[in-house]
C-alpha cells in the first residue's frame, strides 16, 4: 500500500507533498500533465505575484468574501509572512511593489518552481507525469498512465485538482463527475476573474489595447480601484476580477473615471468657459480626463450633457452595459468546486475519511493580486498537515 497520494502538480498539491514529506511519510505524487506546476509558470509569465503584504490582516482576508471565515484559519497559519519566509527558504528573496503585491526578485516562476521540485525530490518524493485520475474503484485511485490503467490504494490520498478553468493548462473540472458518481457533493463552476464581454462600436476600435489607469469599478455592493484594458472583445484586468462575484449575477457595472476628485471640484472645473473648444478637449484640459476614458466615457453616454453638475455625474459614476463575463474556460480561476461543509477542520471529506482536498478544486474564490495564490498554498499546507495527522492517528 501507498502511504501517501497527492494528485495534482499545482501550487496546493506541491504543497501538500511538502508537507507529508516533512512528516516524514513516503509520498507519491501524481500529474495529468507532461510537467507540474504548468499553470504556475504561465501565471508567473508577467511576473510571480505570490502575496500581497502590508495590509492588515482583516482586509486581507476580506478579499476572499464568503470563504472568508473558512480561510480565516488556514490564512492566519500561512499568511503573506508565511508566504515570504517559504519563499526565501528556496533561496527566492523577495519584495513588496507599492501596492503591496509581493514578487521574487527573479520575478518570474521558473527559478522557484525549480528549487521546490529539487528540495521535494531530495526529500524523496516519487512523482509521475501524464497520470490522469479516473476516479475511484473501491479503496482504490485509478489511473491513465502511458502504460495503461494503473490502480493505486493509498492510506491517504491529497486530491488537489483544480478548478475548472484552463483546460490546457489541466484544469477542466472532470472530477466532479467522479465526485458524483459517489454522491459527494461538487457546487456548480462559475467563472471568476475572468474579463467581461463589451459589444463596442467601430468609435473603440482604436483604443483596443489601451489600458484604464486610475479608475474605480462598482458592480453591485463590490468595489475595486485599478487598471483594466479595453479589448475587442471587452474590458479585462486586475481592476475588474475582485467584482466577478457581482458581475456573473447580471450586476450593472459603474465606472469612476476620476476617483480622486470629488463630484463638486469636478464641476467647478468642468464650468470653467471652454471658448471653441470642443467638449473632448475641455475634459482633457479642465479635468485632465485620459484618452482611453474620453473615449469610454463617449461610448458610454453618448450625446454627453452639457451641464456640468450632470457631467460631473457621469465622470463620477459612468454606466457600461455589458454581456458578462467571458466563458469559464478564458477564466484566470473558478467558484464552485468541494464545499467547506463537506469537510472536516483538516480538508478532509468527511463523506470518504483519508482523502483530503485543497488548492482550487475547492469552492472558493480570490482576485488575482497575491491572494489567490496564497489561498492556494495554504490549503495544500493544511491537507497536507491534516493527511500526515491521519496517518499517525491523531
Amino acid at each position: 500500500m501507498t502511504p501517501a497520494l497527492v494528485i495534482g502538480g499545482g501550487p496546493a498539491g506541491l504543497m501538500a507533498a511538502d508537507a507529508l514529506l516533512s512528516a516524514g511519510h513516503a509520498v507519491t505524487l501524481a500529474e495529468a500533465k507532461p510537467s507540474l506546476g504548468r499553470k504556475l509558470l504561465m501565471a508567473g509569465k508577467s511576473g510571480l505575484n505570490l502575496t500581497k503584504d502590508g495590509e492588515p490582516f482583516e482586509r486581507f482576508l476580506a478579499a476572499y468574501g464568503e470563504a472568508a471565515p473558512a480561510l480565516r484559519p488556514l490564512l492566519e497559519a500561512f499568511g503573506p509572512t508565511q508566504v515570504r519566509a517559504w519563499a526565501a527558504g528556496l533561496g527566492q528573496e523577495t519584495f513588496a511593489g507599492s501596492t503591496g503585491r509581493v514578487f521574487p526578485f527573479a520575478m518570474k516562476a521558473s527559478p522557484l518552481l525549480r528549487a521546490w521540485l529539487a528540495r521535494l525530490d531530495g526529500m524523496g518524493l516519487e512523482r509521475h507525469t501524464r497520470w490522469r485520475w479516473q476516479g475511484w474503484g473501491g479503496t482504490a485511485c485509478l489511473f491513465d498512465t502511458p502504460e495503461g490503467a494503473r490502480r493505486v490504494t493509498p492510506a491517504v490520498t491529497v486530491l488537489a485538482l483544480g478548478g475548472a478553468s484552463w483546460a490546457r493548462l489541466g484544469s477542466d473540472g472532470a472530477w466532479a463527475g467522479y465526485f458524483a458518481a459517489q454522491g459527494l457533493p461538487v457546487a456548480p463552476f462559475r467563472p471568476a476573474n475572468a474579463g467581461l464581454c463589451v459589444d463596442w462600436s467601430e468609435h473603440m476600435r482604436p483604443h483596443f489595447g489601451a489600458p484604464l489607469k486610475n479608475v474605480a469599478f462598482q458592480a453591485g455592493d463590490l468595489s475595486s480601484r485599478g487598471e483594466a484594458v479595453i479589448s475587442a472583445r471587452g474590458l479585462e484586468g486586475g481592476g475588474l476580477y475582485p467584482l466577478s462575484p457581482a458581475l456573473r449575477e447580471s450586476a450593472a457595472l459603474s465606472v469612476d473615471l476620476l476617483p480622486d476628485t470629488d463630484p463638486a471640484t469636478l464641476e467647478k472645473r468642468l464650468a470653467r468657459p471652454r471658448g471653441k473648444l470642443s467638449l473632448a478637449n475641455h475634459l482633457r484640459r479642465a479635468v485632465k480626463l485620459a484618452p482611453a476614458a474620453r473615449a469610454l466615457l463617449m461610448e458610454c453616454a453618448r450625446p454627453l450633457p452639457q451641464e456640468p453638475r450632470a457631467l460631473a455625474a457621469l465622470l463620477k459614476a459612468l454606466p457600461v452595459p455589458h454581456a458578462g463575463l467571458r466563458p469559464m474556460d478564458e477564466a484566470i480561476s473558478t467558484a464552485g468546486g468541494v464545499p467547506f461543509a463537506a469537510l472536516d477542520e483538516t480538508l478532509m471529506l468527511t463523506g470518504r475519511p483519508g482523502t483530503f482536498c485543497a488548492g482550487e478544486m475547492l469552492d472558493w474564490e480570490a482576485p488575482t493580486g497575491g491572494y489567490l495564490l496564497t489561498g492556494c498554498l495554504a490549503t495544500g499546507l493544511r491537507a497536507g498537515q491534516g493527511a500526515a495527522g491521519y496517518l499517525a492517528g491523531t
